[in-house]
């Protein structure tokens, strides 16, 4: 594939995915190498190898940059095979008794869920697939030749009624306990079609992602409180990874033997440790080089050279605003929902300092109103004081006088209740 003085050409790279490609972009500096997500599959499920003898070549002919996965770079020897996966199906689903089975994982696992349909068709139950990815890529995978699941094997929701539970088995998404997901919505028993049983069964097979674990935590917790048995990354062999161990690492740098490397897909520490173990791999040090987001690099036969930082990162969407919302407006967000809120009402005449109106406080979620009387007229009291403190009919910036009521309250409020609220002063000059 020509892309202006790019050459791109895929090579099988993966199996967790399939039709998993890795890129060979050929430049006029030299050839870069970017692995994706992989990892070196010796019994894939579809009989279908890394196309190593493809990198090999390349590495012969000479790779300037290799880019590579760093996921499970502190795992030591091989990652498992997908079929240990199918081997896990096979010995749990006849185990599962008289009620209905649910697998949740990701959808665009397409090995994971063929093994999955192979295992329930062999039970004799029946697969109806849920939520919208899953229904799309299965659609997809199923046109293509990816997956073969026969018509006859497959059911939708409104064939579920007329089945016996111990007949059925749900192929479903939300296994990294995503709120809006098929799978939280029926262990929150709020799914319209779809509910959990007493002895029914949930396989939740996909890894803990990390940030999810709470997500994930609560999901199982759901599902039993649903009545049903949980199977999950920790309790049994339903998921391995589809990343590359250390020895497949070895392997991939050995075979392209690259002049120059960045590790990629991967937290920080994972990027230091591959960067060491290409180094240890006959990288000259210099030239294994840890990014981190933002951080361009200029490649050539010359060296390489870091560039400026960009900025990078989330942009947030609120509304009809993108990217609007900076760190200032987070943070009094972040406050607010914390802490709460107090205005202070105030009307001063603007030449003799008279107070025409207040002080007068109102909160908002900070404490109830009507149950805490004396605890604001004694904070009105303490705005009395400042305000007593002050020359009004000589003040000329307002803004100071915000400032000095905005200390007075924040002291009152920490030695009382320890809260700090947000706190707004408004001032009416008349």
């Amino acid at each position: 594939m020509q892309l202006g003085l790019f050459e791109v050409e895929f090579y099988r790279a993966a199996h967790s995915i399939v039709d998993g490609a890795g890129l060979i972009i050929r430049t006029p500096a030299g050839t870069v190498v970017h692995t994706g997500d992989f990892k070196l599959d010796q019994t894939p499920v579809d009989g279908e190898p890394t196309d190593l003898a493809r990198l090999a070549a390349c590495g012969e002919e000479g790779i300037l940059l290799l880019m590579a996965d760093s996921t499970n770079v502190e795992k030591e020897g091989f990652t498992l095979s997908e079929r240990v996966v199918g081997e896990a199906f096979q010995q749990i689903l006849p185990r599962c008794g008289d009620g209905l089975v649910m697998v949740a994982t990701f959808s665009s696992n397409i090995h994971r869920i063929q093994q999955v349909v192979d295992a329930a068709i062999a039970c004799g139950r029946s697969v109806l697939i849920n939520g919208r990815s899953m229904v799309a890529n299965t659609d997809i995978a199923r046109k293509l030749g990816y997956l073969n699941i026969p018509d006859s094997a497959l059911i939708d929701l409104r064939d579920l009624r007329d089945l016996p539970r111990d007949q059925v088995l749900v192929v479903t998404t939300g296994s990294q306990g995503e709120p809006l997901s098929a799978l939280a919505r029926i262990a929150m028993d709020d799914h319209k079609q779809l509910s959990l049983e007493p002895g029914d069964t949930v396989i939740l097979s996909s890894k803990f992602i990390p940030g999810n674990e709470k997500a994930i935590s609560d999901l199982i917790n759901h599902l039993y409180r649903r009545g049903a048995e949980v199977f999950y990354e920790t309790t049994s062999e339903v998921h391995v990874s589809g990343h590359a161990s250390q020895e497949e690492l070895k392997l991939v740098l050995s075979l392209t033997k690259p002049r120059y490397f960045v590790p990629i897909h991967g937290e920080y520490r994972h990027l230091v440790k591959h960067a060491q173990l290409a180094r240890r791999m006959g990288v000259a040090p210099e030239r294994a080089v840890v990014l981190e987001n933002g951080q361009p690099l200029v490649v050539s036969l010359n060296g390489l050279r870091l560039e400026e930082r960009l900025e990078c990162g989330r942009v947030f969407v609120d509304g009809k605003g993108v990217g609007d919302v900076g760190a200032m407006e987070l943070r009094d967000r972040r406050h607010l929902g914390n802490h709460g809120m107090v205005v202070v009402f105030l009307a001063i005449n603007q030449k003799s300092g008279e107070i025409l109106y207040g002080p007068e406080i109102l909160t908002k979620g900070f404490v109830p109103e009507e149950e805490s009387g004396e605890f604001l007229e004694q904070a009105r009291q303490t705005v009395r004081e400042t305000l007593a403190e002050h020359s009004l009919a000589a003040i000329s910036d307002w803004e100071e006088l915000r400032v000095e009521v905005r200390k007075g309250l924040r002291r009152y409020f920490n030695r009382t209740i320890e809260r700090r609220p947000m706190i707004m002063p408004v001032i009416l000059e008349l």
